[in-house]
């Protein structure tokens, strides 16, 4: 839960670098806040009104992260664009969040697994 809720305190940070276990853990716990969300909605009958604020409110964190894991790569931020190609796009977006990031330091900053613990 801590892997989310750090996402969210760092709200609009592109800058920096983002480790595999941290994209992941976000998208893994995001996706099950948009599954209770989505339900809640269905069971209040506001449906898709609190799953559209939600998607809203964590647009800019996802971004941010994903920016932050492709800077860990040795990527551009600009690379998220790729997920707009059709059919492929999203394909290598995914593989490129998948790399391992770069063992040293990078453009971006040091490498997020050297670094203490906050």
């Amino acid at each position: 839960m801590n892997w989310y809720l750090d996402v969210l305190k760092k709200y609009a940070v592109f800058t920096g670098r983002a480790r595999r276990q941290e994209f992941w853990m976000y998208v893994l716990f995001n996706i099950i806040a948009a599954i209770i969300v989505a339900i809640l909605d269905s069971v209040l009958g506001t449906s898709p009104l609190l799953y559209v604020l939600y998607a809203l409110g964590v647009l800019l964190p996802s971004l941010g992260v994903a920016v932050r894991r492709l800077h860990d790569t040795g990527r551009s931020g600009w690379w998220i664009l790729i997920e707009l190609i059709p059919l492929v796009g999203g394909i290598i977006l995914i593989v490129f969040l998948a790399l391992e990031g770069d063992a040293h330091d990078n453009a971006y900053g040091p490498n997020p697994k050297t670094l203490p613990a906050p």
